[in-house]
């Protein structure tokens, strides 16, 4: 029975994969979320029929569906992690100089972050706030300990003071992407730890972001991918 199971499952999400805009879509949220009204106008798709497509994705378990934490009128669309792995190629992106991780205080998302991917690429790496705070949070310093990461206490930056042209940016908070003039290249709608106070806010969110900075350095260019990590 758990056979017959998992091969159905695999059915529903072949059969959602069939249609040429689903697909295009979920290789659109490999790297990244987006807004539906994002995802509409990219691939140019009415109200209705965006609707559909998302409907088929989200009961074939592909996506799912969060209210942003800074505007609560907008939601997010994410790929679930893991579900499309051996059915195509990586998605590519530009070359870049350098990433920086951004968020709302610089105090744990951005700084976890950056943390991972000095640890899986080769490819230097920073992070910022668009309001840092003056010293990164106790639970994000003490979570580095514990998977080896480090992160150094007052190392928090502005915004303004980091980013340079070349820079791939990537928004780690809702707050900091709906509100930057200049659009990040990516946005990842990683909950908020700070907000929830507890160890295993902390522990989600370090493992959302590990499962994002893995995806991100497989689809970077290859003279700065690490082999082996």
């Amino acid at each position: 029975m758990a056979e017959i199971n998992d091969v159905g499952r695999r059915a529903a999400v072949h059969a959602a994969l069939g249609d040429p805009v689903r697909l295009a879509m979920t290789d659109a949220l490999l790297l990244g979320d987006r807004s539906p009204g994002e995802l509409g106008e990219h691939f140019g798709l009415s109200s209705n029929l965006l609707a559909h497509h998302l409907r088929v994705l989200e009961e074939a378990g592909l996506i799912v569906r969060a209210r942003s934490e800074s505007d609560r009128r907008r939601s997010y669309v994410r790929l679930l992690p893991g579900v499309l792995s051996g059915l195509g190629p990586v998605p590519r992106v530009p070359d870049a100089a350098r990433v920086v991780f951004v968020c709302t205080r610089n105090s744990a998302r951005s700084q976890l972050a950056a943390a991972l991917w000095q640890r899986r690429s080769r490819l230097p790496a920073a992070s910022a706030g668009t309001d840092p705070a003056p010293r990164v949070h106790p639970r994000a310093l003490a979570l580095a300990r514990r998977h080896r990461l480090h992160l150094e206490a007052h190392a928090t930056a502005h915004l303004r003071d980091t980013v340079r042209s070349g820079d791939l940016v990537v928004a780690v908070c809702d707050n900091a992407y709906e509100h930057l003039t200049t659009r990040p290249n990516l946005h990842w709608s990683v909950p908020d730890p700070v907000a929830a106070g507890t160890d295993e806010a902390f522990e989600r969110a370090f493992t959302d972001l590990s499962g994002r900075v893995d995806r991100l350095a497989a689809a970077l260019l290859a003279p700065h991918r690490l082999d082996d990590f």
